[in-house]
């Protein structure tokens, strides 16, 4: 995968648009991110509940990890190498889910 494809996924979901990050690309719905470039680039930062990210690096770590600056942080880096796009497109979408309101949640369906 690329940034490009993660963002299209993402620029699909009601009220998601284009911004930035402490200077890095990001999507955000309502004004919170839910997705964002990594600081190298080899990965993007998927917001997603710390149990999620404890079960994608459990079951895919070759695809998700972590640095020591996100343990205990509700956000999994993922390597566009081995990213799966039917399985980010899910993961984003949840992560917006949790961003979004309850109009751009009905918007969704």
């Amino acid at each position: 995968m690329t940034w490009d494809e993660v963002a299209a996924i993402a620029l699909a979901l009601p009220g998601a648009e284009r911004s930035t990050r402490y200077g890095r690309e990001a999507i955000k719905v309502g004004g919170k991110m839910f997705v964002v470039t990594g600081k190298d680039d080899d990965h993007f930062v998927l917001t997603a509940t710390l149990d999620e990210v404890e079960m994608l690096m459990a079951t895919e770590p070759d695809c998700f990890f972590q640095t020591p600056h996100y343990v205990g942080w509700p956000s999994v880096l993922v390597r566009y190498a081995t990213a799966d796009p039917e399985r980010i497109a899910v993961l984003v979408a949840r992560a917006w889910a949790r961003r979004a309101s309850k109009a751009q949640l009905a918007a969704r369906g």
